[in-house]
């Protein structure tokens, strides 16, 4: 009894000892160095490669055509240095406060993740390090992590969805004291194309944000729903019965290929409907907002349409716009029967806010000037907001951070 005792002993020692020793040997070279002033130090170890470089959206970018699409601006490269014992180092200019993410190219092999860095977000089929740079209390980078501030909740939450015939998960924010009782409106929050119930809560930090938001005064206690904007999913890759598929954009990955019962605009009410019965809501229009981004953005656009009356709160970030055939946005604003007729019952309802935001460089930018050209031509009011870069999660973080701000007030 005693030898087996002795032997099991030795085979746990023996398990896990390649995960201790990844653990000492990355101890040992640490990345990043967050430096006192504002500069950034990436450190890899790799005694055999001869080139070494660090890719991020810290570093310049560079355009890139996206078939059919136009330009975006992909992350820039720089070299790392050998130095001695084999380690590759680089030291960025001074960062401004921020969420940045980053990879290694090792000899051609990209996407190499910095193994001194345990935290890394998923973004579609990407998997990319990141670190946060902030400078004083307040800044980008402060309201992106989490401070010592009163809490609210994340949950996934699953919920029948009778108009596309399944059930779907979601990912809900409740405020802090929402346990404690009383009604809050809600914030509908959607993601872009490849993306699924995860990715604001991640990759947009939304509940860091909206708890920083909420401590400080400037944000309304809200509920925050993060549902699944693929119409013939259930719920992340692995997260359900289809099992461990590749996603993709659109039509690509390995994900599933059956046609949807309907579309996310067509069955968003079942969302709106299960809320309103399963948690303490305020059950008007004076209670309910919407905005996504890319994809998600499209999707409030056509919500905004569908339900001109439902909503109070309407935010367009980075929008991927589409009313049928046509080259243009322009084009199909013309060619679309039913546009004019929706748009001006949807502005006669008045809402209190339409707000979209939009990168300077954003591949989808002509789409919203011929969008908001019309609007203007017909005097709808609404709300531009304009910044630098493209289409990009460092833009899409800010507007949810501005429009967070402006509902429910």
């Amino acid at each position: 009894m005693k030898k087996a005792i002795i032997i099991t002993a030795l085979a746990i020692v023996c398990l896990g000892a390649s995960a201790q020793e990844k653990l000492f040997n990355s101890a040992s070279v640490q990345s990043p160095i967050i430096n006192k002033d504002g500069t950034v130090t990436f450190n890899l170890y790799a005694p055999k490669a001869v080139k070494v470089e660090v890719t991020g959206d810290f570093l310049p970018t560079k355009p890139v055509e996206v078939g059919g699409y136009g330009k975006y601006d992909a992350p820039g490269v720089a070299q790392l240095v050998e130095g001695k014992n084999g380690v590759w180092s680089y030291t960025t200019d001074k960062l401004a406060p921020e969420m940045y993410s980053y990879t290694f190219n090792v000899d051609g092999i990209t996407g190499v993740k910095d193994p001194a860095n345990i935290y890394v977000n998923r973004d579609i089929v990407s998997f990319t390090n990141i670190f946060i740079i902030s400078s004083e209390k307040g800044d980008k980078g402060d309201l992106y992590r989490v401070n010592e501030v009163p809490h609210g909740n994340l949950s996934k939450v699953w919920y029948p969805s009778p108009t596309l015939k399944m059930q779907r998960r979601m990912t809900i924010y409740t405020p802090p004291g929402y346990d404690k009782g009383g009604k809050y409106p809600v914030l509908y929050l959607l993601h872009g194309a490849g993306g699924d119930e995860n990715a604001w809560s991640e990759l947009g930090r939304a509940a860091q944000i909206l708890d920083n938001l909420i401590a400080t005064g400037k944000a309304k206690p809200m509920i925050v729903v993060m549902p699944n904007g693929n119409p013939n999913c259930q719920a992340a890759p692995g997260e359900w019965s289809f099992g461990m598929y590749t996603p993709g954009f659109r039509d690509g990955g390995t994900g599933p290929r059956a046609p949807a019962a309907a579309s996310i605009p067509e069955s968003f009410m079942d969302i709106v409907n299960y809320m309103d019965k399963n948690y303490r809501t305020v059950k008007s229009r004076a209670g309910r907002a919407i905005c996504g981004l890319s994809m998600g953005g499209g999707h409030t656009f056509q919500v905004s349409l569908l339900y001109p009356s439902t909503f109070d709160y309407y935010g367009l970030f980075s929008a991927g716009l589409h009313l049928g055939q046509g080259a243009s946005f322009a084009d199909q604003i013309k060619a679309n029967p039913n546009f004019a007729q929706q748009s001006a019952k949807l502005f006669d309802s008045k809402p209190k806010l339409y707000w979209m935001g939009m990168g300077k460089t954003d591949f989808l930018y002509q789409s919203t000037v011929d969008l908001r050209n019309y609007w203007d031509s017909k005097g709808y009011k609404y709300e531009y907001v304009e910044t630098d870069g493209g289409h990009i999660w460092r833009n899409w973080r800010i507007y949810l951070t501005l429009f967070a701000q402006k509902v429910f007030k």
